[in-house]
């Protein structure tokens, strides 16, 4: 939703060609096969997703999406564009600074300068699993400057003085997200201004004694979009390393490795017979096809949007496997509903796929109905078959609430939003979305949703909701 899928998982998990070491299968039957395959597919999916980023972002000093290597952060002096591809559904209203960590031996400080309204922050904690963990920032922490540290889940240490709070993550290769608001253009030195004040440290440098022996070095298998296709299982074993089970996730560690698959295992394809090779695909592609009609099924339809109460910690999940699995190849990396909550559609109310290569359309927010939030809001574009940001003429991907001293108002008060391929006319063109020749993918971002009343929240059935949209031509 936020920070969204990588390109090189995204293009299909549907068949599986090629895994490494032995197995043997014959005490499983090709019913049970097929089920674990499918189980296994839906309880990996945002895991090997988040091994993709994690291997292009800190990894992969060869790719173009590569950001810095591990307990370093890399801040984004811009928002994200049309040429950003390494995740689905990017957030483009906040620069981003971001860091994937190495936990495994030493806790990470990280350090925040003080960011004062109106001017909205967060730090985004998420572990391996894609569980929020914790946030950092205006709304859960303030606006003062400040020390946090970020554990693994095998330290047992006390918080030393000077830090205001101890993280958690249940994964020793966390990611944090950080995003700081950008009013306009001209703002953008102040961004940098607040980003240069993000730190990362080592625990023993925070407290200015010896570092602790380095970790092993890890060999991390390569992957890429081929890769991603056929080796599935092998990347959910290596990740599945990283991080103890869970009680949750007991039962279903407990059947992968019936199929040879874990951390502490290998898994081999093509040691299998024709008939079980068969009923590892397809249970891949049963668990592919409920993961995609649960995403047509996220949080509840109004006016025809879908509006989802976003991502949460592992109690939000409670060990619900598809729901997890849908947020993240929605959107994955979702915030949790009370820092952003998300109207997202493809669709009119009645259904009909949103086609601006057939049709325009508009939004209409009446007088005083604008969304209410704390922070800001925005409305963005994607393409609807990538879940990208699209090329055009006048480099717009979005309109958000800081935009609003430049739009045009109707004689009643109210706001309409023009979502069409070209320009509606130079006195409608501050208020134009452009989309693409093709499907539509609309999301709206509520940062820091009001909980009084009218509210967002609880997402879907509070006191507020997004207008429809309507096709005029």
């Amino acid at each position: 939703m936020d920070i969204k899928l990588p390109k090189a998982v995204c293009r299909a998990m549907l068949v599986i060609a090629s895994f490494t070491s032995s197995y043997a299968c014959a005490e499983i039957s090709l019913s049970e096969t097929r089920a674990i395959a499918e189980e296994g597919y839906i309880y990996g999916l945002p895991i090997v997703m988040n091994y993709a980023i994690m291997y292009e972002y800190a990894v992969d000093k060869s790719s173009s999406q590569y950001k810095a290597p591990f307990n370093q952060i890399r801040s984004l002096h811009h928002v994200a564009t049309y040429k950003d591809t390494a995740i689905i559904s990017p957030n483009s209203d906040t620069p981003y600074s971001m860091m994937f960590m190495d936990l495994r031996t030493r806790p990470i400080v990280l350090s925040v300068p003080a960011v004062t309204k109106p001017r909205y922050y967060s730090v985004q904690l998420i572990d391996g699993s894609t569980y929020n963990f914790g946030y950092i920032g205006s709304r859960s922490t303030g606006d003062e400057a400040g020390d946090y540290m970020i554990v693994g889940p095998d330290w047992k240490g006390v918080m030393p003085p000077g830090i205001r709070k101890v993280f958690r993550s249940e994964t020793q290769l966390p990611f944090a997200v950080f995003r700081t608001q950008l009013f306009n253009p001209a703002d953008m030195p102040n961004v940098v201004a607040i980003q240069s004040g993000y730190k990362a440290q080592p625990l023993s440098a925070y407290l200015k004694q010896p570092a602790p022996p380095a970790a092993p070095a890890i060999d991390f298998p390569r992957i890429n979009n081929d890769l991603a296709k056929t080796d599935f299982f092998t990347y959910l074993g290596f990740a599945l390393q990283f991080g103890p089970a869970a009680p949750e996730e007991v039962a279903i560690r407990a059947k992968l490795a019936r199929l040879g698959i874990g951390a502490d295992k290998k898994f081999s394809f093509e040691q299998l017979s024709a008939e079980q090779k068969s009923a590892v695909v397809q249970g891949m592609q049963d668990g592919h096809a409920k993961v995609e009609n649960a995403i047509k099924n996220l949080g509840t339809k109004v006016n025809g949007w879908n509006i989802v109460g976003a991502g949460g910690d592992s109690a939000f999940y409670h060990g619900d496997w598809l729901k997890r699995a849908a947020v993240a190849q929605a959107g994955i990396y979702a915030n949790d509903a009370a820092e952003a909550t998300y109207p997202l559609t493809t669709t009119l109310p009645d259904g009909e796929p949103l086609d601006a290569g057939k049709h325009n359309y508009t939004i209409t927010f009446r007088e005083g109905q604008l969304p209410p939030v704390n922070a800001f809001w925005s409305v963005t574009m994607y393409d609807g078959k990538t879940q990208l940001l699209i090329e055009n003429s006048i480099d717009r991907y979005l309109i958000n609430s800081p935009m609003l001293s430049s739009m045009t108002k109707n004689a009643d008060g109210s706001l309409t939003l023009y979502l069409q391929k070209t320009s509606p006319g130079a006195d409608k063109e501050n208020n134009w979305l452009p989309a693409p020749n093709d499907l539509m993918y609309l999301v709206m971002r509520l940062y820091w949703p009001k909980t009084e009343a009218p509210s967002i929240l609880p997402p879907g059935n509070g006191t507020w909701s997004p207008p429809q949209i309507v096709k005029v031509m």
